[in-house]
């Protein structure tokens, strides 16, 4: 049987989580091999793995958790429970509740006479409470270095509860890149759910790899889109459940959302139980859309059917898009974002006639080279591009010389600076496909025409960054820079 190495992000073959330089520069150094990590002398206010580990399971409908961490590990799960609680509404759910989970508190004491005692008794009693089909068991930094056995904790208790217990090994301090905590999350898929198990092909059902900043409007788009091709679809790991996550070898086909989600999890079902896959950009606007749909169809052969159904939906939207496009056109864009989303934001803003002139990305690799170059063909011209997991302090630094028009991203720091911003990761509302497009068409124009409370914030709110930090090289913190 074959499996899914495990591995961090950054290991892949000429994966960069640090660097910068104009668009360009950065590609013709990679085509040659010879572009290597600027690794940072400072950095500043990075995202672990773990709470992507977390937040890809959280609303699993049958399920309940163990965070194996000190309490400020779970800081996150606050917010990912709102968007669950929201979730849950938009699907009908009538007695809406909370994610089920417990945090180990590892303190002083546990970090010297160790914490399995601990997880052994959260297991327990989320048992005891909830009579979960699945139990996960998150570790964390803290663990990690204590050197607590939790697959030994799992294996043992195992026999106590008819719960499944399922390690999550999500220490933070393994990997630069937080992405890796969906492959770990896949791979204990792999271990403890599928386990090898065969199964009769399902006619007609996909397997939709989907992350957890999507919402129930963008899953609906999805399905809707699949279903012109003839599939169903099974949703995963978002609002899903054991018996889902058990279908997954039945499905005859498999595409994810992102082009770096689940990849090696889509590599892996292709090699061992045949299953063919699309790998592309999230399909958010019209190009990513369209190549989303279409690479599906052609796995189906069904491209004929698509094109006829893209004719159709383009004929509805773009004529409210030319609108706007009227009104925003010609307006200068940075994005920071994840890597799949940050792209496919690039290419949205071409909807709208606006240009890139900056993005800021977690990782540079081969699955992405094409999509950059692609991206400097779109805007006419090369850009830069950061490659950081957040750094806010060159994000301010870029984004204060660039001046844009517009900044699309989490806008916490660049706000203060004046620019007007938006987001498009939004769990509660429509990003994905046609209907999306409208909505964040929308969203953006907003945005680009209403600057006042931005405008108004700089007045009064200052970043924590001298003067002089804003005529430095953004990347004077890099050592193949220099200082």
């Amino acid at each position: 049987m074959s499996s899914i190495i495990a591995k961090n992000r950054e290991d892949r073959p000429y994966a960069l989580t640090d660097g910068g330089g104009t668009s360009k520069e950065l590609s013709s150094n990679f085509k040659k091999r010879c572009l290597k990590n600027a690794d940072r002398t400072f950095a500043q206010a990075t995202q672990c793995q773990e709470t992507n580990s977390i937040s890809a399971l959280l609303s699993m409908q049958d399920s309940a958790f163990v965070v194996h961490a000190p309490n400020g590990c779970v800081g996150c799960v606050s917010f990912m429970n709102d968007n669950f609680k929201v979730g849950q509404f938009h699907r009908g759910v009538k007695n809406i509740r909370n994610a089920r989970y417990i945090v180990t508190n590892v303190d002083e004491k546990d970090v010297v006479l160790g914490g399995e005692k601990k997880v052994r008794e959260a297991i327990l009693e989320l048992e005891k409470r909830y009579k979960p089909n699945i139990i996960f068991v998150f570790t964390s930094c803290a663990s990690g270095i204590i050197g607590d056995d939790v697959d030994a904790v799992a294996s043992t208790v195992q026999k106590e509860v008819n719960a499944i217990v399922v390690p999550i090994h999500c220490e933070g301090f393994k990997s630069k890149v937080p992405a890796t905590g969906f492959d770990t999350v896949f791979r204990a898929i792999q271990n403890y759910i599928i386990k090898g198990e065969r199964m009769q092909k399902e006619k007609g059902l996909i397997n939709v790899f989907a992350t957890t900043s999507i919402g129930y409007k963008d899953q609906l788009e999805l399905e809707g889109l699949l279903s012109v091709l003839g599939l169903h679809v099974n949703y995963i790991p978002f609002y899903s459940n054991v018996e889902k996550l058990k279908r997954i070898p039945g499905a005859e086909y498999s595409v994810a959302v992102c082009q770096v989600f689940a990849d090696e999890f889509m590599e892996y079902l292709k090699n061992e139980y045949d299953i063919p896959y699309s790998k592309t950009g999230m399909p958010i606007g019209i190009r990513s859309t369209d190549e989303w749909f279409l690479s599906v169809a052609r796995l189906v052969g069904k491209e004929e059917v698509a094109l006829k159904h893209i004719e159709k939906e383009h004929r509805r939207v773009l004529p409210e898009i030319a609108k706007i496009r009227e009104r925003i056109g010609g307006k200068r864009v940075f994005i920071c974002a994840g890597t799949g989303r940050g792209v496919a934001a690039a290419t949205l803003i071409e909807d709208f006639g606006m240009k890139l002139v900056g993005i800021q990305t977690p990782t540079y690799e081969e699955a992405l080279i094409e999509n950059f170059d692609q991206l400097q063909k779109i805007h006419g011209g090369e850009f830069i591009i950061d490659i950081a997991n957040m750094q806010p302090f060159e994000q301010s630094n870029l984004v204060n010389k660039l001046k844009p028009e517009l900044f699309i991203g989490m806008s916490t720091w660049v706000a203060k600076l004046g620019i007007p911003s938006t987001h498009i990761l939004e769990s509660k509302r429509p990003t994905f496909g046609y209907n999306g497009l409208l909505y964040l068409a929308r969203k953006i124009e907003n945005a680009v025409e209403n600057p006042s409370f931005n405008i108004k914030l700089a007045k009064h709110k200052k970043l924590p960054y001298k003067e002089s930090w804003y005529s430095e090289n953004v990347f004077k913190y890099f050592k193949e820079v220099g200082n």
